[in-house]
């Protein structure tokens, strides 16, 4: 996933639980931060820096902010007499709000929450606290649209818990808040933006100086390789953020890879398909899955390999499905007014069509009523639908994303 809109499927039991303790002040210490991985593994750190994951939030520079700010190109109009226009200036970029003809500045553009793939959202520090700003680039129209969750008016005071920034970012800290209702703080100092290395690895410091005062050892000390992890510790380390509504029940970021999600969270157990959305809780999908179901082995990274970017390489997702879906076994798609090589340069268009998020709906243009966003489906099943339109429009690698 490449986008990711705050709020939508986070939720804080009560700010007390995310109090800063001296242990959790402590673990920023105990992070490198992902360019110290380069020196021993460059290729795949260079890999990893293109992937959705590690450009899921960033600090605001010209270099990565979509959209234009160029005048006639930089208003998205709630109503006639209302409307924000994204601005630039010498001390950075702005959200303003425009009510008959009054400029009100909704915040600065401080923290960029998506990699551009589908899109962005902002994020703007108000003293120790981040708010959502109430515009969002969309990378289907290359335009601007109400940031989802604002039902086509605009939020002003819509703030940013810490399950927004565990899933959106390597490591935050948060600041003790004695207030129960409260919403979290944060240290503008410690925060390791991108979803990083350490993120599905452990925080590296110690593996970082291990290594480098004992260039010889070939064996890694002091550092997780989620590639020895049970299957359900491997879920567990996807499911952290992709699978739908997770309350606290540590402090933040005390989870580790190759730990129970269930001993720092309280999970989201949903059964029903019907009611998972594809946005969010992509494991809840996965799980309903026959295929799921019957292997002893399938995990995220069975299909994903985190390390690269491979998003819309239809082509190389639907050979992974056929290591098990294949003439030999006689699981092959039936579908025979294809070609063997048609079909199987994409599975992906048929069994796992895009669909309508019920959590991602914005409001594109001040005439339009609120649209939601498509996002591919992670229940992999027969879709007749989708199979007849692939079959009408012959939709092979690389022409749907």
């Amino acid at each position: 996933m490449s986008l990711f809109f705050i709020g939508i499927e986070c939720i804080n039991n009560g700010a007390d639980k995310n109090a800063a303790s001296p242990q959790q002040a402590d673990i920023y210490h105990q992070y490198a931060g992902s360019a110290a991985c380069a020196k021993c593994h460059k290729n795949i750190y260079d890999s990893f820096i293109e992937t959705g994951h590690f450009l899921t939030s960033q600090i605001t520079n010209a270099e990565n902010i979509k959209g234009s700010f160029e005048k006639g190109k930089n208003t998205f109009n709630y109503y006639p007499e209302l409307f924000v226009s994204m601005q630039k200036t010498d001390s950075g970029f702005y959200e303003v709000e425009n009510l008959k003809g009054v400029e009100n500045i909704a915040g600065r553009i401080d923290i960029i929450i998506g990699s551009g793939i589908k899109g962005q959202t902002y994020l703007s520090w108000k003293n120790d606290h981040l708010f959502q700003l109430p515009v969002s680039y969309l990378s289907s129209i290359n335009g601007w649209a109400n940031s989802p969750g604002g039902s086509g008016n605009i939020v002003l005071n819509r703030t940013v818990n810490v399950r927004c920034l565990e899933c959106h970012s390597t490591y935050a800290e948060v600041i003790s808040s004695p207030l129960l209702n409260k919403a979290d703080e944060f240290n503008h100092d410690r925060i390791l933006y991108r979803i990083g290395c350490e993120k599905c690895h452990g925080p590296g410091a110690k593996h970082v100086a291990y290594q480098t005062d004992n260039p010889g050892e070939t064996t890694a000390k002091y550092i997780i390789n989620p590639g020895t992890f049970s299957r359900k510790l491997s879920l567990d380390l996807c499911r952290q953020c992709h699978g739908g509504r997770l309350g606290n029940l540590k402090p933040a970021f005390t989870y580790t890879p190759g730990k129970k999600l269930q001993d720092f969270f309280i999970i989201d157990e949903m059964t029903n398909n019907a009611n998972i959305d594809v946005h969010g809780n992509q494991y809840g999908l996965l799980a309903e899955n026959k295929c799921f179901k019957t292997s002893a082995t399938l995990t995220c990274v069975s299909c994903h390999n985190p390390h690269d970017n491979e998003r819309g390489d239809f082509a190389l997702f639907s050979q992974r499905c056929m290591n098990c879906h294949n003439t030999e076994h006689g699981t092959f798609c039936k579908i025979k007014s294809e070609s063997i090589a048609a079909i199987s340069s994409n599975c992906i268009d048929c069994h796992m069509p895009a669909q309508e998020s019920k959590s991602i709906v914005m409001k594109l243009t001040d005439s339009m009523k609120p649209t939601a966003e498509l996002l591919r489906t992670h229940l992999i099943a027969i879709y007749p639908e989708a199979t007849k339109k692939y079959l009408a429009h012959k939709t092979f690698p690389g022409s749907a994303k």
